[in-house]
């Protein structure tokens, strides 16, 4: 049993990626999906018989239209939690990525979130100096967000 002394029936292993910018800002998702918003790390879901480095990469890919390159490790859940969205055991990896090719970040789409289709996404570039944890909606990115500070070159 876990925390909430609900049984869960499977893990989902999650990966996510923290991509700053050369004019110091952070790519989040904003995202719309079951009836909720939220922001969060660009990533997504790790397949079966998928490495989670490449999973990262083709979520990249997939929702943003760039190549990246994972650079570092930043964090792997450490505790019980829950999924919003299903009765699963949610194990988040996050990665400091960098864009393999800068022009890539060019063609992010940043438009807002289209009004009541489900589901959507866009992104945001936030600046690092304004942007803190509260931002983003779950505890798994705002834990993954806490690690990457706490670990920066003085």
């Amino acid at each position: 049993m876990n925390n909430t002394d609900q049984p869960v029936n499977f893990f989902n292993v999650r990966a996510y990626g923290i991509l700053i910018n050369e004019r110091q800002e952070v790519l989040v998702s904003d995202e719309r999906q079951y009836d909720q918003e939220f922001t969060k790390f660009p990533g997504g879901g790790v397949e079966l018989g998928e490495g989670v480095r490449t999973a990262l990469i083709r979520e990249f890919q997939e929702e943003c239209g760039v190549l990246i390159e994972p650079i570092r490790q930043i964090y792997a859940t450490e505790h019980f939690i829950h999924s919003a969205f299903n009765d699963s055991q949610l194990i988040g990896i996050y990665y400091l990525v960098r864009a393999v090719r800068e022009s890539d970040l060019k063609q992010i789409p940043l438009d807002p979130l289209p009004p009541k289709i489900q589901p959507a996404q866009a992104f945001r570039w936030i600046p690092l100096k304004e942007f803190n944890e509260s931002q983003l909606t779950f505890e798994v990115d705002q834990d993954g967000w806490r690690h990457y500070l706490k670990n920066q070159p003085l």
